[in-house]
């Protein structure tokens, strides 16, 4: 009978987490994003959308919108860049998105804030050069000294 008596060692076989077990390792390092899978499965939960979500949508979701954020910084690092900038402001952003016709797609009907427009002169507004050839040149002769 000592058998009963001996307390065996725990294992990591109940409910809930062990007492004396490995740190816990994020979903989003486990999927090696930088967007928190969590907290984006915790809103997908608290949404509503469906009565249940699955453990592979919140990761899937998470992936898209860390590389939708991605793509955006790089161009408007490279607006800011090409601005003689090296913080981004709003405007770098509305100049990255309305030049890509991809994301100028996906954020057409979105107004960015403090972004402005695009520079771009109606081609009616500038003057026509009517100067062709030497006709031109001889006829402007009040123009010669």
């Amino acid at each position: 009978m000592a058998g009963k008596d001996a307390v065996a060692p725990k294992t990591a076989g109940g409910r809930g987490k062990p007492k004396g077990g490995a740190k816990s390792v994020s979903r989003s390092s486990k999927a090696g994003l930088q967007f928190p899978v969590g907290r984006i499965a915790r809103y997908l939960k608290k949404g509503r959308y469906a009565q249940r979500v699955g453990s592979g949508s919140p990761v899937y979701l998470s992936a898209v919108l860390e590389y939708l954020a991605a793509e955006v910084l790089e161009l408007a690092g490279n607006a800011a860049r090409d601005n003689k900038k090296t913080r981004i402001i709003p405007r770098h952003i509305q100049l990255a998105v309305r030049n890509d016709e991809e994301l100028s797609k996906l954020l057409g009907k979105v107004t960015i804030a403090n972004g402005g427009v695009l520079p771009k002169i109606h081609s009616s507004l500038l003057q026509k050069n009517k100067t062709k050839g030497t006709k031109a040149e001889v006829g402007s002769a009040s123009q010669e000294f």
